[in-house]
Order: structure tokens, then C-alpha cells, then sequence
């Protein structure tokens, strides 16, 4: 009877330790599979997001040099079309992250911020200009100049930077999904993001 008694009580000491032994494998094997998601996750997202938009301006262009105690005055003159091509990009291969495998959790420690780029073309028209007072290449480098000022702030006016802060969004989103899916914590500056909102507060804005 002993020895029935014994058989069963190993038997029963083997099997709850080959469900522990079977869970914990299980457990690490899903740990391992999250690790590797999430790992493909980032490296799916790092890539360059680019938006792209078309602005136009016009203005006048005007200047004068004066001789003798301005009594002599010799202005130039132009009408100034200037159109621009403008991409705002994020370049997510620069994000920064850390993988927790242990306490299943993944940190964000730096988006990368926008990067502004405005490549305008600048046509003249109606130009009036003296021998005393041509125009010179830094009159052209000046206008070139303050055509990108006048660009930038339609810029800022306009939705393009929100569009592309959208795009930067859904693509960071696919984190949260992820990680909210294989019971992971998905973390920003030290705290968990617990819904999107708190992941657009994150976002960088110049």
C-alpha cells in the first residue's frame, strides 16, 4: 500500500512539475515572441515620413542708394513671384528606444524632432534698376532670404506641420497597439502612455 501510495505521490510531483516547467516555457517563449515583434514593429516603423506641400508669394522689392547728401536718389525695383516646394520630415531610423524583455516594457527615450526644408524658386518681374543701383548677387541673396521668411510663416499658418504630426502619430500608434496587445507597457520620459492623447502630448514641437 506504501509503496502504491508512494508511486502516486511521485507521479503527481512529476506532473506539477512538468505543468510548471511546460508554463514557464510557454511563458518565456512568449516573451521571446513579444521581444521579436516588437523588435520588427520598430524597425518597420523606422523609416522617413515626409510631408509635402506647395505655397506661393508675391511682393515688392525695393531699394535706393543716395549720392551727395541725397541729392541724388537711384532706386531698383522688382515684383517678386515666389513659389516653394516645402517637406516636413521625420526621420524615425533616429528614434531611440529600450527594450524591458524582463518587465515587458518598451521606452521610448527620444522622437526625433522635424526637420523643415523650403526650396523656393524665385522669379522677377517688372525690374527697375540704375547703373548707379544694379542689381547685385547680394540683393538676389537677400531676397532669397527673406522669401524663405515669408514662406516659413504661411507655414506655420497653414496645417501642413499638424498633417505631418498626424502621419508621425498613426505611425508611433502601431507601438501602443502592439504592446497593449502582448500585455506589454509602452513608455515615454518615464511614464506609461496609457491612451494616444498622451502619446501627441509627447510628440516634439519646435
Amino acid at each position: 500500500m506504501r509503496k502504491v501510495l508512494f508511486g502516486i505521490a511521485i507521479t503527481l510531483l512529476l506532473f506539477f512539475l512538468f505543468q510548471y516547467w511546460q508554463q514557464y516555457k510557454n511563458g518565456q517563449e512568449a516573451a521571446l515572441r513579444g521581444n521579436q515583434l516588437i523588435q520588427e514593429q520598430v524597425q518597420n516603423v523606422g523609416k522617413l515620413i515626409v510631408t509635402e506641400g506647395h505655397f506661393s508669394e508675391v511682393y515688392n522689392y525695393e531699394d535706393q542708394k543716395s549720392y551727395f547728401s541725397d541729392y541724388f536718389n537711384f532706386e531698383k525695383k522688382a515684383l517678386v513671384v515666389v513659389n516653394a516646394e516645402v517637406f516636413v520630415a521625420y526621420d524615425l531610423s533616429e528614434l531611440e528606444y529600450e527594450i524591458d524583455q524582463e518587465n515587458k516594457v518598451l521606452r521610448i527615450v527620444r522622437i526625433p524632432k522635424e526637420e523643415l526644408k523650403i526650396h523656393p524658386t524665385v522669379r522677377f518681374y517688372d525690374t527697375d534698376e540704375s547703373v548707379f543701383n544694379p542689381f547685385t548677387g547680394d540683393d538676389y541673396n537677400e531676397i532669397q532670404a527673406k522669401a524663405k521668411e515669408m514662406i516659413r510663416k504661411k507655414i506655420e499658418k497653414s496645417s501642413l506641420k499638424a498633417n505631418a504630426q498626424n502621419r508621425l502619430l498613426s505611425e508611433l500608434s502601431k507601438f501602443y497597439i502592439l504592446t497593449n496587445s502582448l500585455g506589454w507597457t509602452l513608455q515615454y520620459n518615464g511614464q506609461p502612455v496609457d491612451d494616444l492623447q498622451m502619446l501627441r502630448q509627447a510628440l516634439p514641437i519646435d
